[in-house]
């Protein structure tokens, strides 16, 4: 049995919008999608975020999509368990050369330095180009690929 702090999958750092789908009920399917993903990612203790993608979902959740603040805070509370990447000054330097060397806008860029940092494989992201390499990281968009390309094992069918 592996010790709760072992990894079990490739690490992958989940962007904004991805947490934003999974309580997404406008959209069914991405929602399942998205919760899908994230269950597998809480199994193998394999996702990441920033304090960036965090404190984005707070206010896009709560102004947004109405969602009680509480509530929201109640989920950034659990996604401290990932251990958040701190923007630091080394993340927005490799930020911007990203930037520069991509063409990304500044926000998407900043995701990608900090998935970098963080040890990250892959970053889950619909706002960037799906299976693009930047920096050693590969883009990967949950909505196009699946759990088994980006060697992640699929959820048990069984309760």
């Amino acid at each position: 049995m592996a010790a709760d702090s072992e990894i079990l999958g490739p690490v992958c750092f989940v962007d904004t919008a991805v947490l934003l789908a999974a309580d997404d009920a406008h959209d069914p399917a991405c929602q399942a999608t998205a919760r899908a993903w994230l269950q597998v990612l809480w199994q193998s203790r394999s996702g990441r975020v920033s304090t960036q993608v965090l404190s984005e979902y707070y206010v896009i959740a709560t102004r947004h999509y109405a969602m009680p603040a509480g509530d929201a805070r109640a989920k950034l509370r659990r996604y401290q368990l990932w251990k958040p990447w701190q923007v630091d000054h080394q993340t927005v330097e490799t930020a911007w050369g990203v930037e520069a060397r991509f063409g990304l806008p500044y926000w998407d860029a900043l995701v990608v330095a900090a998935a970098a940092q963080s040890g990250a494989r892959y970053v889950l992201s619909t706002a960037l180009t799906h299976l693009q390499q930047i920096d050693g990281v590969t883009v990967f968009n949950p909505f196009v690929g699946t759990l088994a390309q980006a060697g992640l094992p699929s959820l048990d069918a069984t309760p």
